[in-house]
C-alpha cells in the first residue's frame, strides 16, 4: 500500500518535466524567431537612424511622384530641385548666399539665446527680478515677428543690422520661459537637502538649481533654433541682396519653381541639423537624466 503512491507519482513527474522541457524549448525557439524582429525595434544607433531616416524617405517618394501626378506642373520634382541646386553650387552662387544666411542667423541666435538665458536666470533665482521682468517679456512675447519688420526698417534701415535684430528678438522669449519654468520647477525636497547640507546660495544655483533646469533649457534652445530659422526667411525676404531669401525672391520673379522650392528644401536641413547638433548635447549634459526614453 505504501508503494504505490511512489510508483504513481514518478510517471506524473516525468510528464511534467517533459512538458517543461518543452514549453521550455518551444519558448526558446520563439524567442530566436523574434531576434530580427527585436534587432530592428531595439537595434543600435544604426539601425535606430535608419528607422529615422524611413519617413523623409517616404516624403521624397510621395513628393516625386506627386510632382509627376496629381500635384502637376507647379510643383517640381525633387529630381529638379537636386538639379537646380547643382547648377547654383556648381557655379558658386549657392555657397555665397549660404554663408551670408548663416553668418546672420549664427550672429543673431547667439546673442538672443544669451539675453533669454540671462532673463530667464535672473526671473527663476530673485522674485524681484522676475516682477520686473517677466510682465514687459510676456508682452513683447506676443508680437509676432512679421509686425516688427516695418518699425525694425525705420531704426535700423535696410542692411544687415535690420535682418541681424530680427533674428535676436526671436529666440530671447522661448529661452526665457523655458529657463525661468526649468529653475522653478526643481524639486523642493532637493533644495531642502542642499540647505540642510548648509550650502551657499551660489553653490545651490550652482550644484542643484541649474543643472536641475538644463532638460528644459535644453528645450528652449531647441525652440529658439527653429524660431531663429524661420525668422530668417523673413528678414531675407525684405530688401536683401544676397542671401537665400534673395534667391527665393529672384527665383520667384523668374517663376524658378526649382530654386524657390530648393531654398525651402536648404532651410528645413538647416534646422535639422541644428536640431541633431542640440540633441547631441543634451545626450552630453543630460547623461544623469533617468527619464523615460520610450519603448
Amino acid at each position: 500500500m505504501t508503494a504505490e503512491p511512489s510508483t504513481t507519482t514518478e510517471p506524473s513527474g516525468t510528464a511534467t518535466g517533459d512538458v517543461d522541457a518543452s514549453v521550455s524549448t518551444s519558448g526558446s525557439r520563439a524567442r530566436r524567431a523574434l531576434d530580427p524582429v527585436r534587432s530592428w525595434l531595439f537595434g543600435g544607433p544604426a539601425i535606430r537612424l535608419l528607422r529615422q531616416s524611413i519617413g523623409l524617405v517616404l516624403v521624397v517618394v510621395v513628393w516625386q511622384l506627386g510632382a509627376r501626378t496629381w500635384l502637376g506642373a507647379t510643383t517640381p520634382a525633387p529630381t529638379d530641385v537636386v538639379d537646380a541646386g547643382w547648377q547654383l553650387a556648381t557655379s558658386g552662387e549657392l555657397w555665397h548666399h549660404l554663408a551670408a544666411s548663416t553668418r546672420r542667423v549664427a550672429i543673431g541666435l547667439a546673442i538672443g539665446i544669451t539675453i533669454g538665458t540671462l532673463l530667464g536666470v535672473a526671473a527663476g533665482l530673485v522674485r524681484v527680478a522676475e516682477d520686473l521682468i517677466n510682465a514687459p517679456v510676456q508682452v513683447l512675447r506676443m508680437m509676432p515677428a512679421v509686425a516688427l519688420v516695418p518699425v525694425f526698417i525705420i531704426w535700423f534701415g535696410i542692411d544687415d543690422v535690420f535682418k541681424i535684430a530680427l533674428i535676436i528678438v526671436a529666440p530671447i522669449f522661448p529661452m526665457y520661459v523655458n529657463v525661468f519654468a526649468g529653475i522653478r520647477s526643481v524639486d523642493q525636497k532637493l533644495i531642502e537637502a542642499a540647505e540642510s547640507l548648509n550650502l551657499t546660495r551660489f553653490e545651490l544655483m550652482r550644484f542643484i538649481l541649474l543643472p536641475g533646469a538644463l532638460p528644459q533649457t535644453f528645450v528652449g534652445l531647441r525652440q529658439a533654433l527653429g524660431i531663429g530659422w524661420l525668422v530668417l526667411v523673413v528678414a531675407e525676404m525684405q530688401t536683401t541682396t544676397v542671401g537665400l531669401g534673395f534667391v527665393m525672391n529672384d527665383a520667384k520673379e523668374y517663376l524658378r519653381t526649382d530654386q524657390i522650392f530648393l531654398v525651402l528644401v536648404i532651410y528645413a536641413v538647416l534646422g535639422l541639423v541644428t536640431d541633431f547638433a542640440v540633441r547631441l548635447l543634451e545626450k552630453r549634459f543630460l547623461r544623469w537624466r533617468n527619464g523615460f526614453e520610450g519603448r
